[in-house]
């Protein structure tokens, strides 16, 4: 073992960014407490990445506190690490250095479909066999959980079993479940079949055509577990700050937005719980920044009441609060006070008021008016906008709107700050029909089309001063769709794609195309069979999984949505999504 350790330090001497990999962390749980499982969290993508994942800490300290389990991590290596340790030594976890394929249970988070070959990228350098079928009892159960797996169905034949929705109640009781079915001896797949009575436990060999897998849902938000001391990390991360989450869900209904639909019912905390965590993650760690995270952060009931106790804890402990993902209809001067005055972001995510009524976005002109007006009136002269392309029933009328926001944004500055120079980040994402949205059924545009649309943009926006234009990959989005909605036939493209040399699909540098493309026709898969339009009668791949909002409600906002009408927010009223079968919301 000494000589294995001592190989594997010399290898971190020679790699760029060692700390990713050496562990020890303030903050580390006892790795070395009395317990019958061993289980590892891993990460498929590098440590900046997964170390800003709020979720994964919230798992890996709750069970860290369970008794009898013991829970590590591993992230994905970066390539220079990941080409040393190929055939030389085996894929080791952060805290103790133990060999994956040695852990009870090894664990993936999913939460972007171009993970995938990272998942085998990881399986490979374990020297763990990709599918299930092809894993005896001496090894590990292979688990996979995070937001991709609303549709499993592209993976679900590299992993034994699949978490679907939150994990918090479900991976608890699938540990200890593990655990004892370990002291009674029992075998892997006599543990799976009984883990199936578990809530969102989906276990991809042992499920019956027709049978439904349920969606866990944590019932109540301010009772459920949140850690108090996380991790610290070694290195500068992308989220390099503490964060708060303050309700899940969101009301708005945007009918794009899968996280929107597959994270209800809406829950949120109370006002004292929020600040009570908020302190807690500041004095455990030492940051200096704290961010308060939900999908629409200015839509939490209790904001108003929140903010003034919390800034001024901040102001008095010299702390950065920041509130990322505001709605335009939801700013206010009483946020922007306590914001650093640096840029804004905001989500028009469409140029014309008939596309965002579509999209059901339900804000305005004079929503843009007035938030962006306030901005600017308190300061700051950097704005940062995303928007999509190749939305529903999007015109090149509805580019030319994004384009005349900017020259709007610009002169309305102007008659504000009239000695300044307005500054507009601007940024296009292709779209991408997800499973259990209302757009699940349209179409994705062609990758020539996806490039007429940007080249139009950037032609229009170079003409404005002042616009910095970024563009998202459209190739990268054609594979994306692909993965998304994609079925069991999947998985050959996924090894022949990671085969080929596909591995850290998500970063630009290393997507290669051409191998995914290569990897699609010999596995006889047909992109058009994947980004066509689908019909509201036909079965899809997901339609197994119950994520509370039913497919009537989906299909009932995509035929609104095809005639331009919209839904009012669920704050407003409920509108009948079907999700209360899963829990009651608390707005």
């Amino acid at each position: 073992m000494d000589n294995f350790l001592e190989k594997y330090n010399e290898m971190l001497l020679d790699v760029s960014k060692p700390s990713r990999y050496t562990g020890g962390e303030y903050n580390t749980p006892n790795m070395n407490k009395p317990h019958t499982l061993d289980m590892c969290i891993c990460f498929p993508d590098v440590y900046e990445v997964g170390m800003s994942n709020i979720g994964v800490s919230i798992l890996y300290n709750m069970l860290n506190e369970e008794e009898d389990i013991v829970c590590e991590r591993c992230y994905a290596p970066w390539v220079d690490l990941g080409d040393k340790l190929k055939g030389n030594l085996p894929l080791l976890s952060i805290e103790t250095k133990k060999p994956l394929k040695n852990f009870d249970i090894v664990s993936f988070s999913l939460g972007f479909e171009l993970l995938y070959t990272n998942v085998l990228y990881m399986l490979d350098l374990a020297e763990i066999p990709f599918y299930s079928k092809d894993r005896g009892e001496n090894m590990p159960i292979i688990l996979a959980g995070g937001s991709c797996s609303i549709n499993p169905a592209p993976f679900e034949d590299f992993v034994d079993i699949i978490s679907i929705g939150e994990g918090e109640d479900c991976l608890r009781e699938f540990g200890h479940l593990v655990a004892e079915g370990k002291k009674q001896g029992l075998s892997k797949w006599k543990i799976l079949e009984k883990a199936q009575s578990i809530t969102g436990m989906y276990v991809p060999r042992l499920h019956k055509k027709g049978e439904k897998v349920k969606k866990a849902v944590v019932s109540d938000i301010n009772k459920s577990y949140y850690p108090s001391k996380p991790l610290v990390p070694n290195i500068e991360i992308v989220h390099d700050r503490v964060a708060l989450e303050l309700y899940r869900g969101c009301a708005s209904g945007c009918r794009f937005c899968q996280a929107c639909f597959i994270y209800r019912p809406i829950r949120e905390k109370m006002k004292d719980v929020a600040i009570k965590q908020a302190i807690n993650l500041l004095e455990n760690t030492g940051y200096n920044e704290l961010s308060l995270s939900s999908l629409s952060t200015g839509d939490y009931s209790f904001l108003m009441e929140l903010l003034p106790d919390l800034s001024k804890y901040c102001k008095e402990n010299h702390i950065t609060l920041s509130l990322p993902s505001l709605r335009l209809n939801s700013y206010d001067n009483v946020i922007s006070s306590v914001c650093r005055k640096s840029s804004l972001t905001f989500a028009p995510e469409a140029g014309t008021q008939r596309l965002r009524d579509v999209i059901n976005k339900n804000i305005t002109i004079d929503d843009i008016n007035n938030s962006i007006g306030s901005a600017f009136e308190q300061g700051y002269d950097s704005v940062k906008l995303y928007f999509m392309i190749g939305l529903p029933t999007e015109t090149y009328e509805d580019l030319d709107g994004i384009i005349e926001i900017c020259n709007h944004l610009k002169d309305l500055y102007y008659s504000i700050r009239k000695n300044r120079k307005l500054r507009i980040t601007l940024s296009t994402a292709v779209f991408i029909p997800k499973p259990y949205t209302p757009f699940q059924f349209t179409e994705q545009i062609s990758l020539e089309e996806m490039r007429n649309r940007q080249e139009y943009l950037y032609q229009g926006l170079s003409k404005i001063k002042g616009v910095d234009y970024h563009y998202h990959e459209s190739k990268s989005s054609l594979v994306e769709a692909v993965l998304a909605r994609g079925d069991k036939k999947l998985s050959k493209a996924i090894e022949l794609a990671y085969l080929k040399g596909c591995r850290f699909d998500s970063w630009s540098e290393h997507f290669n195309f051409d191998a995914w493309i290569e990897a699609f026709n010999e596995a006889g898969i047909k992109v058009e069979d994947y980004t066509r339009a689908f019909s509201t009668t036909e079965e899809l791949p997901w339609d197994f999984i119950d994520a509370g909002v039913t497919k009537q409600y989906l299909i009932k906002e995509y035929e609104k949505a095809l005639e331009g009408k919209t839904t009012k927010n669920c704050r407003n009223g409920c509108n009948g999504c079907g999700v209360t079968s899963l829990g009651r919301c608390t707005i």
